[in-house]
């Protein structure tokens, strides 16, 4: 079982899955009614399909629950059949990321550092940020994993990268904790949020709140 790595919290946890088995493979592992949709039919996206209900059936697991399946609602986020449990994905090729927690709202997000995101970057970040990132592409793909973990911590689609979040600027270290804000209108929320940088991947996902 290709699990890399799972954290158990107090009513949360997270997995990261690193995908190296067959689509027969992964389809064993979960129930016939978390049958991959025909019209999927790029061979890797079907694959991260399937190892994501795997790696959310193993994180259930650790939570002592059962896996009864995935659904999404009308803007695209991701719930647990049958739970009132909050639940994110993320992948990567050849990696899977995975956070439920059982209190509030969360966001996962896993990225391979690539020039395309130094080609984009005025276009996602503010001028305050760019002025923080550089030219660091390392930085830029937590920053872009970071907006990524907002927006699906939000659930709709209203959020604009440049406008709508911010990251504080950090000094960048192979794992730390940043914080990130989502403002709409008057009002901003402030999110916690860690990173982890593997050897060709970074990993960002939202935490909770101290007060919490």
């Amino acid at each position: 079982m290709p699990l890399e790595k799972i954290v158990v919290e107090t009513g949360r946890a997270w997995a990261l899955w690193k995908i190296t088995e067959d689509e027969k493979s992964l389809t064993r592992e979960i129930d016939a009614h978390e049958k991959v949709s025909d019209s999927l039919t790029n061979p890797q996206k079907r694959l991260e399909w399937l190892a994501g209900r795997v790696a959310t059936k193993a994180v259930m697991k650790s939570l002592q629950r059962p896996f009864q399946g995935i659904t999404k609602d009308e803007f695209g986020k991701p719930f647990l059949t049958g739970y009132d449990l909050h639940v994110s994905l993320s992948h990567s090729f050849p990696y899977v990321g995975v956070l439920i927690d059982e209190k509030a709202s969360v966001g996962i997000d896993l990225e391979q550092p690539k020039e395309k995101l130094l080609r984009i970057a005025s276009r996602v970040h503010h001028e305050n940020e760019l002025v923080d990132l550089g030219t660091d592409i390392v930085k830029h793909c937590i920053y872009w994993c970071a907006k990524e973990s907002l927006v699906k911590l939000h659930g709709k689609k209203d959020l604009i990268f440049a406008e709508n979040m911010f990251i504080e600027p950090f000094q960048r270290a192979e794992e730390g904790d940043i914080m990130g804000k989502i403002i709409i209108g008057g009002s901003e929320t402030m999110i916690p949020l860690h990173y982890i940088v593997y050897t060709n991947f970074v990993l960002v996902f939202t935490c909770r709140p101290n007060y919490e």
